[in-house]
């Protein structure tokens, strides 16, 4: 049976790859390019209490969600996979800087924690695997699990101009690109495991 602190492990890592650290923080960087370094650190503490909102109320209400629109969750597995998979593939080949209009602003919330931090393909993820879980202890340690992979998130945009620094922006990019990858096969994996159990119903 599976532990408390494996079931933990396993759920922060996929979090916190899911969320695309290095991407966002990419982003963070090309959209703060005029704020200070008190300014930078203050936008990167509402995106992470911002996000920190978004993926509790996902992950919480998958089930409620998927019986009022009856919706079943091997249906949602292949949407959303499919969602986060060209998520993954514009990771790896688009482009990361922000459109000059949304450069200035409140961006905190919209753009950088939604859609870039937590967009359409990371929502339905969430969605799905808070509908996985099958016990009470689960879904707290689900939770925990993700509040500790979206704060170290807010570590990485925290500490964002020393990163910067440290691996410069094309370190930052090519990071990115191999979460893009992980993220593709996680995406791949919740379309076959939704197609595998379609299948085996019918």
């Amino acid at each position: 049976m599976e532990t408390y602190s494996e079931f933990f492990f396993t759920v922060w890592i996929r979090f916190f790859f899911l969320l695309t650290p290095f991407f966002v923080l990419s982003t963070f960087l090309a959209m703060t390019p005029e704020l200070s370094a008190s300014e930078r650190r203050a936008t990167a503490l509402r995106v992470t209490l911002a996000v920190l909102v978004a993926c509790f109320v996902l992950y919480s209400f998958g089930n409620t969600l998927f019986s009022l629109f009856g919706i079943t969750l091997d249906s949602f597995r292949i949407g959303a996979g499919s969602l986060l998979f060209l998520s993954a593939v514009h990771m790896v080949h688009g482009d990361d800087s922000a459109p000059p209009s949304e450069k200035r602003g409140a961006i905190s919330v919209v753009p950088l924690a939604i859609p870039v931090t937590v967009g359409p393909g990371t929502t339905g993820a969430l969605l799905v695997m808070g509908a996985e879980v099958q016990h009470n202890w689960q879904v707290f340690v689900g939770l925990a699990a993700l509040a500790a992979a979206v704060l170290c998130v807010g570590i990485l945009l925290v500490c964002a101009s020393f990163i910067e620094h440290i691996v410069g922006k094309k370190g930052i990019t090519i990071l990115s690109k191999l979460t893009g990858l992980f993220v593709a096969a996680l995406a791949a994996q919740i379309v076959f495991t939704g197609v595998r159990n379609f299948l085996q119903v019918k």
